[in-house]
Formats: C-alpha cells, structure tokens, sequence
C-alpha cells in the first residue's frame, strides 16, 4: 500500500486491491522505488510501480477513457453584447466571426471518465477550480452527458452502454496558448474545446442539428462560435427554450483564402470589468445597445455575410469597423461608463485609418472585443506593408520569423509615414516594445476538432494532469 500523505509504503490486508493518489513531490523526497518514461525537452513522465507487498499483486482499476481535442478563437465582425435570458445565455443580438487559425491560438482540452473518479474536476492553465456549483461547467457537461451513446473505447477496449454514463464522473485538462481574460475571446475557445471534448467522450450525438452549439453557448455565448470553421454566425434565436439560438456556419475557413488578421496584443492582463458584469450593466442602462441590437445589426448581419461571401474587403472592412466603434460606444453609454480600449488602441484605430487614407482604399480594417488588443484584417497582397507600418511604431515580437523578417525587410513609403507618424501616442514616433506586448499573423482556420492522444494533457492511466520535472532534477 501507499500512504498518500507521506508517499510510503503501508501494509495492506492480503488480497486487498485498492486505488490511491498521491502528493508526487513527496512521494521522491521519500525516494520509493519508480520508473520514468523520457518526454521531449528534458522532460520525464513519472511512471510509478509500488512494490510487491506480501508477495500479493496491488489491483489496479480500470483506465479511464480519454480524449483530447483542441478549439480556436473566433473574432466577432459583428459584436454581441448584452444577454436577453441570463439562464439560458441567450444574446440580444445575433453575431458573426471569423474563427482563426490554430496554430498558435487555441484551448487544449483533454477529458477522461471513469467510475473510479470521485467528483467531476476541472485544472485550468495548471489551477484546479472549483466546478462544484459553477452554473456553466456543469451546464454544458449535463448537456452532453444527456446525448451520450454506447461507446466502445480503441484505447482501452471498454465498452459503456448509454445508461452507465451516468455513473461515470469526468476530469478535465485545459490550456490557453493565448492570453486568458484579455479580450480574445480565450473563453470561447475554452468552452468549444469543453463541448467537443465531452461530445467525442460520451459519443454523444445531436437531436437536432446545431444542438452543441447550443450546448456551447452554456458556457460562453460565442463559444458557440468556435465549434466552426470560417465565418460563423449565431443567431439570437426566438423559441423559449432557446433552441433556436444556434451557431452556423456561413463559409468554411477556404472560402477567402487570401483573408490574413494581424492581432496586436496590447495588453495580456486580465481585464478590469469582465464581459459578463459587462453586459448586464450596459443592457440595464444603454439606451444606445436597445437601438442598436434592434435597428443596426439586422442590417448590418446581412450586408458584411453578403461581403464575405463575395470577398469584397472594402465593405467587409468598413462594417466591421463601425460595429467595433459602435460596441465600444455602447460601452461608453452604459452608466457608469466602461472603458476596455486604452490610448495605445485608439493609435491603432488612427494609424489604420491614416494608411487606409493614403492608399486610398480600405486596406485594413481593425475590430476590439471587450478589451485593448486590436484584430486588424486585412489581405494578403497587403499583409506585409500592414505588418511593416505597425512594426514601425510597435515594435513586438511575432509568433512568425518569416512575417517580422518580411515586414523588417519592406519599405514604407515616404508619404505614409508622414501621415502615420501624426496618430502615435505621444506624438514621438520612437519604438517602444512595452506598448504591444506581443504580435500574431494569422488567419481563418478550421473549428474544434479532435486531435492526436501524443497532445494529451494527463496521464491516461490515472485521468489526472501529467506532472513533468526537469531531468536534472529528477537525477539528483
């Protein structure tokens, strides 16, 4: 037996077979007998093997079954702000998005179950939280867990009839690659990830089409978003139980190919009002957000879908600006007034317009969620000179060395920099790293998808999140 406490070795009766955890730290200052299984960067997994006690086999449990599946941000053109029904999170307005690229944003989440586990438990970016009575956690798994089928597990070869999902109680696993609480939609990729996760680990099948969108937008309206690729819209929906306040897809992430997105991390802290405190004070107090979900967006909606569809960036880029003013300048009419934009945004938005001026067409087009980190579209005959003129005055770094190289290696012209060099907040045009913290050049990609166990976020055998040391430290 182990003594989960202190990591030692306890008797145990003759025959008893018994599952423990332990607390992995102690358990090496005490220095029982183990294995390690090498991992990349010097990292090892802790494998352990108790010893042979009495001469008697410890029983070891079933594995659990685990998935791991990934989910992308999605950046709202046309913004949703204020919920109609807090309980069923349902929006005031409908909304569209362009989901991003993978590759360098996006939640990781990997699920397990077993009727081994005690409670259901959640570690988000290595912290458990406390998912007890967390209204939207265990929303979106009693969803899922309600459209769970028979399922016979490649892995571990178990077979779960429909009727026992219900004895079996989940962990899961969760990272963001971005930025969490920033204004980057990192709870939409969140909550997809969560939702796919479930759906692939219960086998879980729809009732009607658009129903884990549904199940998403449990956790997080535009989460909903995220299950898809391309450009997405959710509808507000007008069925009382919500059933209608979908997500769908409008186009898939090949539609527009040439569509690149170059966001601007102003700042990666949390930000000061969340979007959920956010928007309750602003529907109880903007006469503005009432005219605007009713009179604007319905219109709007339809022009930038029509837009995409025919890839006419200047008419996508102009409505896609004014919905961002507009978002902010409910913000601004809400009392007391919010404020998630800082000066070093409001240079963003004049540098745009200055370079959309001087080329005498809209080249870019910039749109902020609720908070300072600009999404600046644009396409890909322009993306460098884009990326050179924003480099110019924010000199961050980039999760791409081929696109810094390019914009490094590009000459603006002289006339845009004079015009340019008016918007900089002070008016010094000096560099300064500190004002955007970081740089990503993107574009649309692919929704939440199931991806390879080598990604996975715990270990297979016990559900629980992988512990890595350093090998030097494991050594000692």
């Amino acid at each position: 037996g182990i003594n989960a406490e202190y990591g030692k070795y306890v008797p145990m009766s003759s025959g008893e077979n018994q599952s423990v955890q332990w607390n992995a730290s102690q358990l090496l200052a005490s220095s029982p007998r183990h294995s390690a299984r090498r991992e990349g960067n010097d990292a090892i997994h802790r494998v352990y093997e108790p010893c042979d006690i009495h001469n008697s086999p410890v029983g070891k449990p079933q594995p659990p079954v685990v998935v791991t599946v990934s989910a992308p941000t999605n950046i709202a053109v046309i913004k949703y702000w204020g919920k109609k029904d807090v309980v069923l999170n349902t929006p005031i307005n409908s909304s569209a998005s362009v989901t991003l690229e993978q590759a360098d944003l996006r939640a990781i989440t990997s699920a397990a179950a077993s009727p081994h586990f005690e409670k259901d438990r959640l570690w988000l970016n290595g912290v458990e939280e406390d998912v007890t009575n967390s209204k939207r956690f265990q929303g979106v798994l009693a969803g899922v867990r309600r459209l769970a089928q028979d399922r016979v597990d490649e892995a571990t070869g178990l077979s779960i009839s429909r009727e026992d999902w219900s004895q079996y109680k989940v962990h899961v696993v969760s990272k963001n690659t971005f930025p969490t609480a920033a204004g980057l939609a990192s709870s939409a990729a969140g909550y997809a990830a969560l939702t796919k996760a479930l759906s692939e680990l219960f086998g879980a099948v729809e009732e009607y089409p658009g129903e884990f969108t549904a199940i998403a937008r449990q956790g997080s309206g535009s989460a909903s978003r995220s299950l898809h690729g391309g450009f997405v819209q959710w509808t507000a929906g007008e069925l009382d139980d919500a059933s209608d306040s979908i997500a769908t897809q409008i186009a898939d992430e090949h539609h527009w190919p040439e569509l690149r997105a170059l966001i601007l991390v102003v700042s990666d802290a949390k930000k000061g009002t969340s979007s959920t405190a956010g928007m309750e004070t602003s529907v109880a107090t903007s006469e503005l957000l009432a005219h605007r979900a009713r009179s604007i967006v319905p219109g709007r909606l339809d022009a930038i879908k029509q837009a995409y569809l025919a890839r006419d960036f200047a008419t996508f880029g102009e409505i896609t600006m004014k919905d961002s003013n507009q978002f902010h300048a409910t913000c601004l009419d809400t009392y007391p007034p919010i404020f998630y934009m800082n000066d070093i945004s409001r240079s963003i938005i004049q540098i745009v317009h200055a370079y959309n001026q001087w080329a005498g067409e809209i080249r870019a087009a910039y749109t902020f969620d609720a908070g300072p980190n600009a999404v600046v579209y644009t396409v890909e005959v322009h993306l460098v000179e884009l990326t050179a003129l924003m480099k110019r005055y924010f000199d961050a770094p980039m999760n791409s060395p081929e696109a810094c190289s390019a914009a490094q290696g590009f000459t603006l012209n002289d006339e845009l920099i004079l015009e340019t060099d008016k918007c900089r907040t002070p008016t010094s045009v000096e560099q300064c790293v500190t004002d955007v913290k970081y740089m990503y050049s993107t574009r649309s990609g692919p929704g939440a998808q199931l991806i390879a166990p080598t990604e996975s976020l715990m270990d297979p055998a016990t559900g629980l999140p992988l512990v890595t040391v350093q090998l030097e430290q494991w050594l000692e």
